[in-house]
């Protein structure tokens, strides 16, 4: 996880009970609330936003959402810089490797494992076209953002976002940008 915090029912710092936080704002969640998740698979160049369950979010990878504003944010920086390796959490790899016979060391980037999940929308882009929409126009990538939010949205006010429904059909239109 990216950072923990102990938290009680009324926000309070308690022992032992262990609460996990917005990868953006650093908030602990609350019990009710609705959060997401956000996973990128670093070789398929794909971003995955999955419904929140307690299991997965403790998963290596996880990108944790509070709202659909902070998702976003999570998928403006994915989509602009390649990763989600967000400034104000530490990045996620496995203990560097050696490689025989070099004696240098390598990061090995850990994929996050969405096994399970429920997925709300997935993301998967040309960098290169992306790169020149946001060279000759940003805002030609709000239209993507704006279902993104419209979906979750659906998602927080108790809509089904099941890939069959309105909302993850919304989104499936985005998977060959």
């Amino acid at each position: 996880m990216n950072r923990i915090v102990a938290v009680g029912k009324a926000g309070n710092a308690m022992a032992g009970i262990r609460s996990p936080v917005c990868t953006i704002c650093g908030e602990g969640k609350s019990e009710g609330q609705v959060w997401f998740l956000v996973a990128e698979s670093h070789w398929e160049d794909k971003l995955r936003i999955l419904k929140w369950e307690d299991e997965l979010a403790g998963r290596r990878g996880m990108h944790r959402a509070c709202s659909p504003a902070h998702v976003q944010e999570l998928v403006t920086h994915w989509m602009t810089s390649g990763n989600l390796d967000f400034l104000l959490a530490p990045v996620e790899v496995m203990p560097s490797q050696t490689r025989p016979g070099r004696g240098s060391t390598l990061p090995v980037v850990a994929e996050a494992d969405t096994r399970g999940a429920c997925e709300i929308g997935e993301l998967a882009v040309d960098r290169e076209s992306v790169g020149r929409a946001l060279n000759e126009n940003p805002d030609s990538l709000l239209i993507i953002l704006d279902e993104l939010r419209d979906a979750l949205e659906r998602e927080m006010a108790g809509a089904s976002a099941r890939p069959e429904s309105g909302a993850g059909m919304n989104l499936g239109w985005m998977r060959q940008m």
